[in-house]
């Protein structure tokens, strides 16, 4: 499977999860929803934003696409960062900042990849 489409459809499928059972999500992300009551709110924004950029960039063809991908880089980059961040404050642990960013890093490489692969084209008749 190409990359893009696979981090396409990942994305689409984990928003789906954030967006209907965020409290499910939020333990996934090793967060704890029982102690946050806005976890929810947040991880349902979150939810949606993947499956508008997973969605895109799937229907995405040509520079559009390239585009779409490049900026997905850049969301899982901010993504990375943030678990980062969360460590460094200590708003998460070292643990669950790392089962954050894991994930993230995984995803600018997909994009990555994705954004060397030769399109695939038509065959002629």
């Amino acid at each position: 499977m190409n990359p893009v489409t696979g981090l396409s459809l990942g994305r689409i499928a984990v928003g789906a999860v954030a967006l209907a059972d965020p409290q499910r999500a939020g333990r996934l992300f090793q967060l704890d929803p029982a102690n946050n009551l806005q976890l929810s709110y947040v991880t349902r924004l979150f939810g949606s934003r993947e499956i508008a950029l997973g969605t895109a960039t799937l229907l995405a063809r040509g520079k559009a696409r390239r585009n779409l991908v490049l900026l997905g880089v850049l969301v899982d980059l901010a993504d990375a960062g943030t678990g980062y961040l969360g460590i460094q404050e200590g708003s998460v642990s070292k643990q669950t900042g790392g089962a954050l960013i894991g994930p993230a890093v995984g995803a600018v490489a997909a994009g990555l990849l994705g954004l060397r692969a030769k399109p695939k084209r038509p065959k002629q008749a």
